[in-house]
């Protein structure tokens, strides 16, 4: 049989490799042309109180789902002294239409003034059905009381982040400040706000359970 040559074979290479180009896997970045747009609403803890811009909780959050191959922006809606009442007041302005999830980290101010836990539940749950009426997930991020207010208040406020979470199906990470909370190194001079190194503790504590809402946030 005569090999065939010229012309004929060019069209024929031409046409395997378009075909090997159309039916090869995208790499993930490619795949992905839009980046995921998280938006952290929250208080002065994920605001950065006292820190530079670049160590912020969600600045730090972004680079490290980055650094782990994640298209991904986390806008800081955060604002120092906010109670879930002011996060409920600014909802709509804060997370802006298009917003792919929030992470809502309030409540700690509504601790710490002693407010009812019946009213940041009444809060954090309106904004969390908003939130849903705008077809926007929430992972919820949850505080514990300070254990000397009192073990009534106690297990009122601590019950409020797992009970909303297991009521709307929510993901849910227990205590922002877990592993930072009382550790003196790790807090700025008044105790209660962490340090650099301290958010850097909390995003690496965290990290799971966003990763988690990610991956629900990619079954939509």
């Amino acid at each position: 049989m005569k090999r065939q040559s010229g012309p004929f074979m060019t069209i024929i290479f031409a046409c395997a490799a378009a075909l090997a180009a159309m039916i090869a896997p995208l790499p993930a970045t490619q795949a992905q042309s839009q980046p995921i747009r998280l938006v952290a609403l929250g208080d002065s803890l994920s605001a950065g109180y006292g820190l530079p811009q670049e160590a912020a909780f969600p600045v730090v959050l972004e680079r490290a789902l980055k650094a782990k191959g994640y298209k991904v922006e986390v806008a800081n809606a955060g604002v120092s002294g906010d109670t879930t009442s002011g996060g409920l007041d600014r909802l709509d302005w804060s997370v802006p239409d298009g917003t792919d999830g929030v992470i809502l980290e309030l409540g700690a101010n509504d601790m710490l003034r002693g407010l009812d836990p019946a009213l940041a539940r009444k809060n954090l749950e309106a904004i969390v059905e908003q939130l849903k009426s705008r077809n926007i997930p929430v992972m919820l991020a949850g505080m514990y009381a300070s254990r000397n207010l009192g073990p009534d208040y106690v297990q009122k406020f601590d019950s409020v982040y797992p009970d909303i979470a297991k009521k709307h199906d929510l993901v849910l990470y227990p205590f922002f400040l877990d592993g930072v909370a009382g550790e003196r190194s790790l807090n700025l001079p008044d105790g209660l706000h962490p340090t650099a190194k301290g958010v850097e503790i909390i995003v690496e504590r965290i990290l799971p359970t966003v990763e988690s809402f990610l991956a629900r946030l990619a079954q939509r």
